[in-house]
Parts: structure tokens; sequence; C-alpha cells
């Protein structure tokens, strides 16, 4: 059986798949760890325990193997956050939404931040189609925040001029910036008052 890799379009056998698979997970958490400047292809030969030949068979350097781990890592956060977001339709789900956030982050103390948003503030001003592909992944974690307003909005929740997009985008800005914060301090407690301060708006905009 073969399958066709995303961004070569060359086709794969199973083995091939899992051998680009193992490659991409291994870059992934070292980049998340190590960031991915500091990251080397040798680094993740070795995490990997993949050959140099398998390596350079599936990507032709760095450029290519990190666009790789940000689908390998939009995919993931998006799944995730489809999971947890898409039959929210209340602020009590909404916070409950922000409280997994929260306690996740804090098994971690803030250390790393968020997977996405630290791949977006290390290559975005140095790879434009890797800032493309972030582009997009934002804009559906934005669009699933969005989806729960909109649910809010159409039980009477919110108000119908409420105004979604705009509140959807500071939402989201709350926690990438709390998690920002909570990286630096090594505690997750900008993180969570960031957050609640956003929801803390929504919710004072609820129709009586």
């Amino acid at each position: 059986m073969t399958t066709a890799d995303s961004h070569t379009g060359r086709r794969l056998t199973a083995r091939g798949a899992k051998t680009r698979a193992r490659i991409v997970a291994a870059a992934a958490d070292l980049m998340y760890v190590k960031g991915v400047g500091d990251t080397t292809l040798d680094d993740v030969l070795a995490a990997s325990g993949v050959s140099k030949s398998q390596l350079y068979h599936h990507f032709d350097g760095k450029e290519s193997l990190v666009r790789a781990v940000i689908n390998h890592v939009g995919e993931r956060v998006i799944q995730r956050e489809r999971d947890a977001l898409g039959h929210v339709s209340t602020i009590p789900g909404l916070r409950r939404w922000r409280d997994a956030l929260v306690q996740s982050n804090a098994l971690r103390h803030g250390a790393y931040g968020c997977a996405l948003g630290t791949l977006a503030s290390e290559v975005s001003d140095q790879d434009e189609l890797a800032r493309q592909a972030l582009v997009q992944l934002f804009s559906e974690w934005q669009e699933l925040l969005a989806g729960v307003l909109r649910r809010l909005q159409s039980k009477g929740t919110l108000p119908a001029e409420a105004p979604i997009d705009q509140l959807a985008t500071g939402l989201i800005a709350a926690l990438q910036g709390g998690y920002m914060l909570a990286q630096t301090a090594r505690d997750v407690t900008p993180m969570a008052t960031s957050v609640d301060m956003a929801l803390a708006y929504i919710e004072s905009l609820s129709a009586d």
C-alpha cells in the first residue's frame, strides 16, 4: 500500500510513511523544547533513529522539515481545539476550555509556551510559506472560537449586535499573550488572568 507525501507529492510506501512520520514527530518534540533555531538535523537524526539518507529522501533540508513540523503541530492543536470547542455553547463551557488549557500549561510551569505560537514567533519572519501555513492554522483556531460565540448568540446569551469575529480575535490574542507571559514568568498566573479578563468581557455583553 502506498500514500502520497502531501508536501512533495512523492508516493510513499507504508514503511516510508512511518519513517517520515517518525522524523517529523521527533523534530516537533525537539523544536518545542529547544526551539527551531537550536534544533539541528543531527539532533533529529539522533532522536528519530533514522539514517541521513532516509532523512534527505523525505526532506530537502531543515526548511522543508520545519514546514512539515508546522503542519504536524497544527493538525494536533486544531484537532484538540475542535474536540474541546466543537460543542461548547455556554459561558461555563468556555471557562472549562480555559481551565483545561491553563491546567495543562501548569504542568510545565508555563515553560515552552503554546506549541503553535512558539513556532510562529520563530519562523514567521524567516519563511513566507511557513508564515502562510501558520496564518491558516490560527484562522482555523479563531474560527472555532467564533463558532462558540455564534452559538452563544443564537441562544440569546450574547446580543445580536455582538462583534463575534472581533471577540474571537481578542480571545485568541489573550490566550497567546498569556502563554508568552507564563513562559517568561514560569508561572501560569498571567495566562489565567489574561484569558479570564477576555472571558469576563464577553460575559459582560450577555443579554439580560
